[in-house]
């Protein structure tokens, strides 16, 4: 018996996963319990069970009384300590606030280990446990078993926060969603991470990401998002490969689910053109995230140290013709020609809140026309309204957007810099540039989803006479909206 005993519980072990140590203590305490239904079993009992043999032995523990009545006291004295750090009363349930009833007090076996050598140990194992206790072992055993399973999933989800899984729906009501990740393993989609206007039906396939894991008594409660901003970048890792090998990262993600989001994405490796790799060959790549996004519209923008270039590259589809910057209070003013208002600051100002959380300044977006007023009575030209800005005149009579350098009058284009060593602040007057654009040269645009769509070129100014379009990459349309949506990516 005892060798069909030690081969239940391998192989039992081998079907849940558990280890085989858990069982045969799980199997100690069952059939302990097991002990103390039979009549005249001992107050303090210990099952002990041979790892080899699969024989137990129960022995009672025949305590002094002197040491059991200090070892009670020193219980009673932990537990009121522990319910007055834990602002609780004693002997009060502190879930439903009911009074509990006295039970005799029981040692902890555990503390009777520092006092073995006083302790008497009597074999007392019974001959036969009867059909009761034998109920009461297995019932015990599914139980830890339970608990083993709980504990275990609790410990594989734990570390997974921020991953992206795929589920299948199981039901669908007003306050959550259930989702099925595997067998026996559930997650909820609460009406506060779902989506506006997606539906959720019956076996139909998902992706989200995991917002939350937390232990229950039921099992570890898993929490899933379709709201957070970490999906857009799972999606993008599963469909870009070169996101996935380091070589391109999204530094930041603006989103207004459902709706419209900005990423800003950042090549490290010579060669690799960032919006390129993640809008895919005719914009494949950028279209399966579209779809799983359920249309959500995307704009992909190159990131630039020069705070100038990515704020006027964050507000793409509009052209943007200057931005001036102040570094101290992170503010920029945008100025964009009069035709390019209403898009610069998108449906409900859409396209200048998603700009200013992707670049984490506040935006100002000025017309042109209205700048001028302004300009003429305010006099934003005078120094002390441009302090900080590099003092370079371009070729169209304005100053260069970007800031000086710390210590110089000058930002870190080498044009504006060998401004130092001649007279005037003039970019024209430099022997070589007569364009006024620092050297700099426009790179060969790049095929993107529905056009050409322009590379960053981190050393052309932003003030420009004619600006090139800011848009640098875009999600399909869908079907129906019509082109020139504004805001819209085309």
């Amino acid at each position: 018996m005892s060798k069909e005993i030690l081969d239940a519980v391998r192989a039992l072990a081998a079907e849940k996963n558990i280890s085989s140590e858990t069982l045969m203590v799980a199997l100690e305490d069952a059939l302990l319990s097991a002990y103390k239904k039979t009549p005249g079993a001992a107050p303090y009992a210990q099952v002990e069970m041979d790892r080899e043999t699969g024989d137990f032995t129960v022995w009672e523990l025949k305590i002094p009384e002197e040491l059991e009545a200090q070892l009670l006291k020193e219980q009673e004295e932990e537990a009121e300590a522990a319910a007055e750090t834990e602002g609780q009363i004693a002997n009060v349930d502190p879930e439903t606030g009911e009074v509990r009833e006295e039970v005799a007090p029981e040692l902890d076996l555990d503390k009777l280990k520092e006092y073995e050598d006083q302790i008497e140990r009597v074999d007392v194992t019974p001959e036969d446990f009867g059909r009761i206790a034998a109920q009461t072992a297995k019932q015990v055993i599914l139980q830890r078993i339970r608990e083993a399973e709980r504990d275990m999933m609790f410990e594989e989800y734990r570390d997974r926060v921020g991953e992206l899984i795929t589920g299948i729906v199981q039901q669908s009501d007003s306050r959550y969603t259930l989702v099925q990740l595997r067998e026996r393993v559930e997650a909820l989609l609460p009406k506060s991470e779902q989506v506006d206007g997606e539906r959720y039906d019956h076996s139909q396939r998902i992706k989200a990401v995991i917002k939350d894991v937390s232990a229950s008594t039921k099992g570890p409660s898993i929490i899933v998002s379709r709201r957070d901003p970490e999906l857009i970048k799972s999606l993008f890792e599963l469909e870009v490969p070169e996101i996935a090998d380091g070589l391109v990262e999204i530094t930041n993600v603006a989103r207004e689910p459902g709706y419209r989001s900005k990423i800003a994405v950042v090549s490290h490796a010579d060669g690799v053109d960032p919006v390129g790799a993640c809008v895919g060959p005719r914009g494949s790549r950028v279209r399966m995230v579209v779809s799983e996004l359920r249309g959500e519209k995307i704009d992909i923008i190159p990131y630039n140290d020069e705070p100038a270039r990515f704020v006027a590259k964050a507000l793409s589809p509009a052209r943007v013709r200057e931005v001036l910057v102040d570094d101290e209070a992170k503010q920029a003013t945008v100025i964009v020609p009069d035709d390019q208002l209403s898009l610069a600051i998108g449906r409900e100002g859409q396209n200048a809140r998603l700009a200013a959380r992707l670049t984490g300044w506040r935006i100002d977006i000025r017309s042109e026309t209205e700048f001028a007023q302004e300009e003429a009575e305010h006099g934003y030209e005078e120094e002390d309204a441009v302090q900080g800005r590099c003092a370079a005149i371009l070729s169209n009579g304005r100053r260069c957007p970007n800031a000086a350098l710390p210590g110089s009058r000058y930002c870190g284009l080498d044009a504006h810099q060998a401004l130092n060593d001649v007279e005037g602040d003039e970019v024209a007057a430099l022997s070589g540039d007569q364009d006024g654009d620092g050297g700099a040269s426009e790179a060969e645009p790049a095929d993107g989803p529905e056009g050409p769509v322009e590379a960053a070129d981190a050393g052309a100014p932003v003030a420009e006479e004619e600006p090139a379009e800011a848009e640098v990459a875009v999600a399909e349309q869908p079907a129906g909206e019509p082109e020139g949506d504004e805001g819209a990516a085309s």
